[in-house]
């Protein structure tokens, strides 16, 4: 008769090595834990990972440029004494115009009607910084009744009284309106309302006009005062260079992290979760199990429907998880021309977003199942600040693409080619030549980012970021501060309170949650 191995036993196990997981896991070990972290696959970072996509050529899978993390975490966790360092900060926006001049935006305004956008820019970040307080702490409950939670309230509301009669209104009568309304009110450049606006619909499932796209522009704008002065910033190395860090200063600390560990369940007794079970057998036994996977593979794949209420799992189930954004990489054999830009303005970001209109019409598609006609982009060459992303006199573009839905009517085994041809015609009518100096592409449709990263829906905040999905709801009631409703497992991803990009701030606050309970 066979006989099972003896489980190993540590304090916690953190499943995935993302920036979130190896965040909670810094903290942790720092704490005094003893810190397993398990990664699926063979390198951690996640969708903040740097990887080769081409003979030589190397790009930020994922996520490609930091500008949300907080300097506190960065502090804190002293990431500069461990490796990372900034390629390029306080990156400039281009928007780039077809039959135009470019049209550059900065933290001063525009190069048009730039009075007005130094005051809109100023009063916008004044309201973000009232919602500040939602990005860094724990949630409290709606319902809560203990002193921590009620002061918590009283803090934010105090926060959003400090703002005075004018903005207070302001705040209250915006706060889910529309980006399209907001940006008509201040604004006459079609050009410029389009880069603005296309800040608030990047990465969501929202076009300029839907509801609630100036709430995702003040959790942007928010997150970017969290992170003090550094703006937009490139890492040295790519976005894996973050992750890099964590992992070092998690490992200093006594944390080990191991890949190619795929998790299988999430085990069980008596109520409680004692730890876990890997696709290869080996059982680890925990006294806190913390997941930096989406909420879906947590609690319906690895825990399991039938250790949870059926109303919680049914409100899980319903979370909006399908991803609109695909990724572009390019490996160029010189550094791109687009037209009527100063080659300097290549060390920033661009935007192919000319008008709020072409945004909502490319949003449209997406409604249907459609990919759009004419998308909108970000794009950034990395390898203008980092040279190291590609053999010598060689270059990597690197692009967001908006909108590709998750489920594409047709598929995307047949849709890619399509869609990748349109995404470069689209390019080349902007960077005349562009196309020859292809040496290698790679597209990321959703499905794609679902396989890769091993997100639900291939969306790169988790679960939508929405005023139904936020800080106390998110990922839903029940599970809104780190804690899952089973005893012993907890949640750190994107999935959880304050949202996505690479931020880091939810492993932070998972692991103060895991401390005080396991103390």
């Amino acid at each position: 008769m066979s006989t099972v191995p003896p489980a190993k036993v540590v304090d916690c196990v953190v499943i995935g090595a993302g920036h979130n997981g190896l965040s909670c896991a810094a903290y942790l070990a720092r704490a005094g834990r003893s810190v397993l972290v398990l990664e699926a696959g063979a390198r951690i970072g996640g969708a903040a990972a740097t990887r080769e996509f081409a003979p030589g050529f190397r790009v930020s899978a994922g996520a490609h440029l930091l500008h949300s993390m907080p300097l506190r975490l960065r502090t804190e966790l002293r990431l500069e004494a461990h490796g990372l360092s900034m390629a390029a900060e306080s990156m400039p926006t281009t928007a780039l115009l077809q039959d135009a001049s470019a049209l550059v935006i900065d933290a001063a305004g525009g190069a048009i009607e730039a009075a007005a956008h130094a005051a809109y820019d100023a009063r916008m970040r004044r309201l973000a910084a009232a919602i500040l307080p939602a990005l860094l702490r724990t949630p409290p409950r709606l319902q809560g009744r203990s002193w921590s939670e009620r002061l918590e309230w009283l803090r934010l509301a105090m926060r959003l009284r400090l703002l005075g009669r004018r903005d207070m209104r302001e705040l209250l009568r915006i706060g889910a309106m529309n980006v399209f309304d907001l940006l008509q009110e201040h604004f006459e450049s079609e050009a410029l309302k389009g880069a603005l606006a296309f800040d608030a619909v990047l990465g969501t499932h929202y076009g300029p006009r839907s509801p609630g796209s100036v709430f995702t522009l003040l959790y942007r704008l928010a997150g970017q005062a969290a992170a003090g002065g550094m703006g937009l910033a490139q890492p040295k190395g790519g976005m894996g260079a973050v992750c890099e860090a964590l992992a070092s200063t998690a490992c200093a600390a006594g944390a080990e992290v191991r890949t190619g560990a795929s998790v299988a369940r999430i085990t069980v007794e008596g109520d409680r979760a004692t730890g876990v079970e890997l696709q290869s057998g080996e059982r680890i036994a925990a006294r806190a199990v913390i997941s930096s996977a989406d909420p879906k593979t947590t609690l319906l794949c690895l825990l399991g429907a039938r250790h949870l209420d059926a109303g919680f799992v049914r409100r899980i189930a319903q979370l909006r998880t399908r991803g609109v954004a695909a990724k572009l990489h390019l490996a160029l054999d010189r550094a791109p021309a687009f037209a009527g830009l100063d080659a300097r303005r290549l060390r920033g970001r661009l935007l192919i977003a000319p008008s709020m209109h072409y945004i909502e019409r490319a949003y449209d598609h997406a409604k249907y199942g459609e990919y759009s006609a004419a998308p909108a982009m970000e794009i950034t060459v990395p390898t203008i600040n980092d040279a190291s992303l590609a053999p010598p006199g060689r270059h990597v573009l690197s692009a967001i693409v908006q909108y590709a839905p998750y489920t594409l009517t047709g598929g995307w085994e047949s849709g890619r080619a399509r869609f990748l041809e349109l995404a470069l015609g689209l390019l080349e009518r902007h960077a005349p030549g562009l196309r020859e100096s292809i040496v290698a592409t790679e597209l990321l449709a959703p499905p794609d980012i679902e396989r890769e990263f091993r997100i639900t829906g291939g969306h790169w905040h988790h679960v939508e970021l929405a005023l139904d999905q936020f800080h106390c709801l998110r990922p839903v009631p029940g599970a809104s501060r780190y804690r899952a409703p089973l005893s012993g497992l907890f949640l750190c991803g994107a999935g959880c309170s304050p949202g996505g990009g690479v931020i880091g701030t939810a492993g932070r606050n998972a692991a103060l949650q895991v401390t005080q309970e396991t103390h």
